[in-house]
């Protein structure tokens, strides 16, 4: 006859299966809800380029995540515009390498005088824009001899509102200084030397800031690739993991790329490890210069070969 201790073990055990069983049962519920709001956001942000697929400058489309490819990522200035046209206020091209498990990002400064085909004409590379992504994709792939097979764009609403999702960002401040907000009053927000947790609101006057900055644009260059390697650490944080729906959210009503759900699932699997740790920066040497009373920034000749010779051995391209 079962004692009134073996009862009370079964009991038990029957008990433990039964909040797992549940507690499973949540998990797949909510990863179900998770992969859904991905798809979903996938779906908004997703515009095709009247190119397709492929860069003019391969013969054939590449895999995200599984062979080396490039992002062209775009800030967006558009708030004097009313929301249309606008200017590319960031311009950072970033090459993904699966098998070294790297990135490499490069900063162009936007005041870069180079040759736009879409107006045919020399002119700075953020006036590119106006002429649409695909513009500023065929004057980065001119400029650097490289394909750009994907791109990102971003407006300073999206940008403010996804950092904020993912709880801030802490930055090494290089030096004390001040940059006005992008809110209607035009509040002064002050940054002081050291490490700092910024909100959205925060982060956008901190990547926008140029006319204090010793190094001016390259300054500012260095700053925006700091907040990527930044934005990168919080959202893989454990603390991130129950807010991805909203991150989501936020991906698909602001963000606009040519990247497919299955892009970014590919790339979550092979770069199962990445940390901003895995990203080396580079950046053009050049001087500024006025021409016709309009200032320009002119990159040295071998600054720009020494540029793209690394982009290209990082992409294993082997093109002209």
């Amino acid at each position: 006859m079962e004692d009134k201790r073996s009862r009370v073990t079964r009991k038990k055990r029957k008990k433990v299966k039964v909040i797992l069983t549940i507690a499973l049962l949540l998990i797949g519920i909510y990863v179900t809800y998770i992969a859904y709001q991905a798809v979903k956001a996938a779906r908004d942000s997703y515009t095709e380029l009247d190119r397709g697929t492929t860069s003019n400058l391969r013969n054939e489309a590449v895999k995200f995540g599984k062979e080396p490819v490039s992002i062209l990522l775009l800030g967006i200035e558009n708030y004097a515009t009313g929301g249309s046209g606008g200017r590319a206020d960031s311009i950072i091209v970033a090459t993904f390498n699966p098998n070294l498990e790297s990135v490499k990002l490069l900063s162009i400064p936007r005041d870069t005088r180079v040759y736009i085909p879409s107006k045919d004409k020399e002119d700075k590379i953020n006036h590119s824009y106006n002429d649409g992504t695909e513009s500023t994709i065929d004057t980065v792939e001119n400029f650097l001899s490289i394909p750009i097979d994907y791109y990102a764009t971003v407006d300073f609403d999206g940008f403010k509102g996804i950092i904020d999702e993912i709880g801030g960002i802490n930055v090494e401040v290089p030096f004390d200084f001040w940059e006005y907000s992008d809110s209607e009053n035009r509040e002064k927000i002050y940054f002081t030397k050291g490490m700092s947790h910024l909100n959205g609101e925060e982060a956008l006057a901190y990547v926008r800031m140029r006319k204090r900055d010793p190094k001016g644009d390259f300054g500012r260059g260095d700053r925006q690739k700091q907040v990527i390697q930044a934005s990168i650490d919080s959202l893989l944080s454990p603390s991130n993991i129950l807010k991805f729906d909203n991150i989501f959210s936020h991906v698909g009503d602001n963000i606009q790329t040519n990247l497919k759900i299955s892009d970014c699932l590919s790339f979550i699997t092979n770069f199962s490890s990445f940390s901003s740790e895995n990203i080396t920066n580079l950046s053009l040497k050049g001087s500024g210069t006025r021409i016709k009373n309009i200032y320009y920034f002119i990159p040295e000749e071998t600054s720009i070969s020494q540029v793209k010779q690394e982009l290209k051995d990082h992409l294993n391209y082997e093109g002209e």
